[in-house]
């Protein structure tokens, strides 16, 4: 009798064990506004270097070809019947995305915004980059260093519904009045598509003669920009600057197309999305204000009143150091 009870328990294991999931692992899908941009694949070494370190994650690194929120939707509902255990996304749009998000977590999973953020409805917290403000300032600022005597400027964005962007810009126009002569005409969008920033930036130099800069807020475009102004014939003329991966821009910082830029480290985003989302999903840690979560090596983050967090400088990119760290990313 004990022999066919061992036994008998031992095929409702094998049978429980059958018709259990083959993953063990918390699963974090890593959802970005497009697949093949230099700067969301960055990020997706760092959630890679995160989840090795965590010792017990599987990253699943996706997105749509094209960056736009209906894309990004179908994204998450294939996610959400994959049944994931936590959604990371750097959104394209931040309301359209709102209930698709809210779908994801009333079915239990996690999910956090970074980089580009959703409604607070949507999503447990958001993790910026660096903080907004500072953000803004330093995009003027480095156009505004370049420029003593001021000059017209122009952005050059993503999309105009890219959450980051646009607080970005509104940041950097706030602080245009420190910035004497320095010239704010124009702010065009180029979808994050390399042809179409490229045009923009073209329509920029032939619409404004006396155009000094160019600041595009956004990898894809800033060295699309670039390219314009270095097939225009306009190098020392106008500065390209904004946000870039070095090694994106290194070339055109030795030709003199842009004198510096700035960036986050995007691999340190990624890592410390996933930290969060992985202290989330496993509840060793909280999304409500004043939570502090750690996040590896890159220290800690506490989360604000707004559900919001942020998680470094941007750092400039220049000359002196463009050879160091466009091996890196």
């Amino acid at each position: 009798m004990k022999l066919i009870t061992t036994l008998a328990v031992t095929t409702a294991l094998a049978a429980v064990l059958a018709a259990a999931p083959a993953y063990a692992q918390t699963r974090i899908a890593l959802v970005v506004k497009s697949l093949g941009n230099g700067f969301f694949e960055a990020a997706a070494r760092g959630a890679e270097e995160a989840a090795e370190e965590i010792g017990d994650v599987e990253i699943i690194y996706t997105g749509p070809t094209e960056p736009t929120a209906e894309a990004q939707i179908e994204v998450v509902n294939s996610l959400i019947a994959q049944q994931v255990d936590a959604i990371a996304i750097s959104a394209n749009d931040p309301d359209a995305l709102v209930p698709a998000l809210q779908r994801a977590m009333q079915r239990g999973i996690t999910v956090i915004s970074w980089d580009s953020g959703v409604a607070a409805e949507g999503r447990e917290m958001h993790l910026n980059p660096s903080g907004n403000d500072l953000i803004g300032n330093t995009i003027i600022k480095l156009a505004a260093d370049h420029l003593p005597e001021g000059g017209d400027v122009a952005i050059l964005s993503a999309t105009a519904t890219a959450t980051n962007q646009n607080i970005w810009i509104e940041e950097a126009e706030k602080v245009l009045p420190n910035y004497p002569g320095i010239n704010l005409v124009a702010t065009v969008y180029g979808d994050d598509q390399s042809d179409k920033s490229y045009r923009e930036a073209q329509g920029l130099i032939s619409s404004y003669p006396e155009l000094k800069a160019i600041i595009a807020p956004t990898t894809v475009g800033i060295v699309a920009a670039a390219q314009a102004v270095t097939d225009a014939g306009k190098i020392g003329e106008i500065n390209v600057t904004g946000l870039a991966l070095p090694s994106e821009m290194a070339a055109h910082i030795k030709s003199g197309a842009s004198h510096s830029f700035a960036i986050w480290n995007p691999i340190d985003l990624g890592y410390s999305a996933t930290h969060i989302a992985y202290a989330l999903a496993t509840d060793a840690a909280t999304a409500e204000p004043g939570s502090v979560i750690p996040i590896g090596r890159v220290g800690e983050v506490t989360i604000g009143e707004d559900g919001q967090a942020a998680m470094a400088e941007p750092f400039t990119y220049d000359a002196s150091n463009i050879d160091e760290y466009s091996s890196i990313f």
